[in-house]
C-alpha cells in the first residue's frame, strides 16, 4: 500500500552514504525518545516487522510492541550504526543497554535490515537481537535519558 506524499520522512531514497547515515541517526534519536507513537510515524501504516520472535504488521501493532518493550526494558539507551545501504535499503547494527525491574543489566546486540518506500517511510524491518547480561559496572552508555549526545562515542569507537 502506498503512503500519501504528505506523509514523507526525509531523507528520501535513493540514499547516498550521507543521507543513509542521517536516516540511521534519526531512527536512533526516535527510539531513544521511548515514545512509541513518535517511533511508529517513521513506518508505513502497514509496515511489516520481524522483531525477535514477533511479527507485527502496521503502526498500531508496532506501538503495542514498543509499549511492552519499554515497560520491560528500563533506562533504555541505544546506539545504531550504518552497516550498508543501497538505493532504498539500509542495514544497521546496534547495541542498547537496559535493566529489568529486578535491577539486572543487559546489553542487547543486533542487526536490522530496513526497506523504504518512495516517501522515506520504512515498509519492512527485520531485526535480529541477542541479550547479554552485564554488570552495572560494565555499562558503556551513560548519557541522560533521551538523545545520545553528539560527542558520545558510537559503537565502533566503543569497541562494540
Amino acid at each position: 500500500m502506498t503512503t500519501p506524499p504528505t506523509a514523507s520522512r526525509p531523507p528520501l531514497p535513493p540514499f547516498s552514504y550521507e543521507t543513509a547515515v542521517q536516516k540511521v541517526r534519526l531512527a536512533e534519536d526516535a527510539w531513544n525518545s521511548r515514545d512509541p507513537e513518535r517511533v511508529s510515524l517513521a513506518y508505513t501504516p502497514d509496515s511489516r516487522w520481524r522483531n525477535r520472535a514477533e511479527f507485527p504488521r502496521g503502526r498500531a501493532a508496532i506501538v503495542e510492541l514498543l509499549k511492552r518493550k519499554w515497560a520491560r526494558e528500563l533506562d533504555y539507551r541505544l546506539i545504531k550504526e550504518i552497516w550498508a545501504f543501497d538505493s532504498h535499503r539500509i542495514a544497521v547494527r546496534f547495541a542498547y543497554e537496559w535493566h529489568d525491574d529486578a535491577g539486572n543489566w543487559f546489553r542487547s546486540y543486533g542487526n536490522e535490515n530496513w526497506e523504504f518506500d518512495a516517501q522515506g517511510l520504512m515498509d519492512v524491518r527485520h531485526a535480529s537481537i541477542n541479550d547479554l547480561p552485564i554488570k552495572a559496572s560494565e555499562r558503556l552508555f551513560h548519557w541522560p535519558q533521551g538523545r545520545r549526545p553528539d560527542d558520545h562515542p558510537g559503537l565502533t569507537a566503543l569497541g562494540l
